[in-house]
């Protein structure tokens, strides 16, 4: 028995008798018991009432392909080559490299429920519970070398803020991958990007670009992050999974082509007009070493313009980190 069919049974809000579970996954009462057990193990708290039967606290949204991709309008539908919905998996950034390994990949998403080696920049791992967040992977390739993919991590972060303002969030962006979202009014991160890149320098080159957003926090999903985060459903009334998938597919797909011929350029006043630091002091990490400046804005390949002591100096990406003093 698939844990994550019977997680789509009890995710519906309706109370499901052992012998009901039972009978519509093909197992017995026993099996239903034990795979019951896991689900506190996996972040979801679970209700059972005697004489009703169970069902999950918090209804559940559950990933469906088939929606997502009605969603889609012609172009993007036309862009996209496959999508993959998986239950679990080690990283959707891993799994479509792989996709790549094997001749594909291009035009392809991955989503997934949950992860168990989900990664951040930097090394850093990002959290999820089953279902708690949008995790999701896209495969692009760029017939143009590395090169002229400078800023692409900032213009997906303007993608990402445009299609959660459209939801009804206030959003902002912290360079160089960071989505803020504005709670109790304090900026909170709310997804982070990731981006890999295999190929040559002036040549082809196969880009994956991973997501996550959350959109419900467990307490033990926020004391893992180290840090102040935020969820959709903080400030948004039913934030809608498949919805969010599907407009940020369509907005991807829309962007990449575009970006290929024009570059960071065409997203760069976007991304300043949402820039969380602009103007303010800004600790600066780079491996052992710190130092303070005054953030300005992105230049036109998406280094982070700053003032210190000696001058003004661009950032680029890499092992570069900032904090608001």
């Amino acid at each position: 028995m698939n844990v994550g069919d019977l997680i789509r049974l009890l995710g519906d809000g309706n109370y499901h008798s052992g012998q009901q579970l039972g009978e519509h996954l093909g197992v017995s009462r026993t099996a239903v018991w034990k795979q019951l057990k896991k689900l506190e193990t996996m972040g979801l708290s679970l209700e059972a009432v005697k004489g009703r039967g169970y069902r999950l606290a918090t209804p559940l949204e559950s990933l469906d392909g088939a929606s997502i991709v009605s969603q889609l309008s012609a172009g993007p539908r036309h862009h996209l080559k496959r999508l993959y919905v998986e239950d679990m998996v080690d990283s959707t950034n891993t799994f479509l490299r792989d996709r790549f390994r094997y001749g594909a990949g291009h035009g392809e998403v991955c989503l997934a429920e949950s992860q168990t080696a989900g990664r951040g920049r930097r090394g850093k791992v990002w959290s999820t519970s089953w279902g708690g967040s949008l995790i999701l992977s896209l495969g692009w390739r760029f017939e143009t070398g590395v090169a002229a993919l400078e800023g692409l991590s900032l213009a997906v972060g303007v993608v990402l803020a445009e299609v959660v303002e459209a939801m009804g969030g206030e959003v902002a962006l912290k360079w160089p991958n960071d989505v803020l979202l504005a709670v109790d009014d304090d900026w909170r991160k709310l997804a982070g990007i990731l981006i890999e890149v295999t190929g040559d320098v002036e040549g082809p080159c196969e880009v994956v670009i991973g997501i996550g957003v959350n959109v419900a926090l467990d307490d033990a999903v926020r004391h893992a992050a180290g840090q102040p985060v935020a969820a959709l459903s903080e400030t948004i009334e039913r934030a809608s999974r498949n919805a969010l998938a599907a407009s940020l597919i369509e907005s991807l797909l829309t962007m990449l082509p575009s970006f290929e011929q024009h570059g960071f350029g065409a997203w760069r006043d976007r991304w300043n007009a949402r820039h969380a630091y602009s103007g303010r002091s800004i600790r600066i990490h780079r491996g052992d070493s710190s130092y303070i400046a005054e953030a300005r804005d992105v230049d036109e390949n998406g280094n982070l313009r700053v003032e210190t002591e000696s001058g003004e100096r661009a950032l680029t990406g890499g092992e570069i980190s900032i904090r608001p003093i």
